[in-house]
């Protein structure tokens, strides 16, 4: 059964910190082949949102504050554990994302392949494709 959690990095446990941590390298590290620095320095500002089922992990974003990374919300490290693909979670957890920061703006800076997954949550291209880490990206906006 999932839990799904939302909580401050101040208020995570040294345990729910190193869980986020090791799907966040397995993924974007590992599996995607990007040598980047995942501590970025945000994390500490920024609210972490993921479900989990006896502690394992199987989806995480962090919502970062306004004028952090861009002008406006944004949601970011979004991430599905590679056995949990397909099932939607991925949906729900940017549709738990989006209600918990409201009726504001969000920017994204997503991989440009999930262009229309992020389109079908109301997302648009608000940029030009350019690479980050390798990986071709575009930003995305989402009114309120």
């Amino acid at each position: 059964m999932l839990r799904w959690n939302v909580r401050a990095f101040s208020e995570l446990s040294a345990i729910e910190l190193y869980a986020i941590t090791a799907l966040r390298e397995r993924v974007f590290v590992v599996e995607q082949r990007c040598a980047y620095l995942d501590a970025d320095g945000i994390d500490p500002f920024a609210r972490h949102l993921w479900a989990d089922d006896a502690g394992v992990i199987h989806a995480y974003l962090r919502i970062v504050p306004p004028r952090m990374k861009f002008d406006e919300v944004s949601l970011g490290r979004v991430i599905v554990a590679p056995e949990a693909r397909g099932t939607g979670l991925g949906k729900e957890l940017m549709t738990r994302g989006l209600a918990a920061v409201g009726p504001v703006p969000v920017r994204i800076g997503a991989q440009a392949h999930l262009e229309k997954f992020y389109g079908d949550l109301g997302f648009v291209r608000a940029s030009e494709l350019y690479d980050e880490d390798g990986i071709p990206h575009l930003e995305m906006t989402r009114a309120p």
